[in-house]
């Protein structure tokens, strides 16, 4: 099992293997060492973050969403070729092949979880059907928790 997470020392995103006698992470950056909660860690579970104080985690496709929005985008400019010179069946067999191209991508890329509190990921976890899929409602619940510790710690000025 693998992490990758944002050191809280150098803020470089570095990544390191764990498993269920692992004591500390260790940055390959700077060489700092976080220590992994008891009881995070089980010979085939992840219960809570190991870079941040979360329990909660989610479940997510191992895929870079830019890279899956970039694809969908293509296929949408493409198609507007064919359909300029209006030629339907272009026009369609573009917007099916790209829909396609998403489809297998959805079924050959592996899964992964993501805490919702720092982002960190951890890949190669063998029991993540314990784990839910994204929830908009956590999702929120955390980015307006963010947005008032930030505003906390940099108050806006009024005059």
């Amino acid at each position: 099992m693998n992490i990758t997470y944002a050191c809280l020392h150098c803020e470089q995103t570095t990544r390191a293997e764990f498993d269920e006698n692992s004591t500390h992470l260790t940055c390959q950056h700077c060489a700092a060492e976080r220590k992994i909660p008891e009881g995070a860690v089980t010979a085939n579970n992840v219960s809570r973050c190991l870079a941040c104080p979360s329990e909660e985690l989610y479940l997510r496709k191992d895929f870079p969403q830019r890279l899956g929005v970039a694809i969908v985008v293509t296929g949408l400019a493409a198609s507007c070729i064919p359909w300029y010179f209006h030629n339907w069946y272009g026009t369609f067999a573009i917007l099916f092949a790209t829909a396609l191209i998403d489809v297998v991508l959805y079924v050959v890329m592996g899964d992964m979880l993501q805490c919702y509190r720092c982002q960190a990921q951890y890949r190669g976890v063998p029991a993540l059907e314990q784990h839910e899929a994204f929830s908009l409602e956590t999702h929120e619940r955390h980015r307006q928790q963010e947005a008032r510790l930030a505003e906390h710690r940099h108050p806006v000025k009024t005059e």
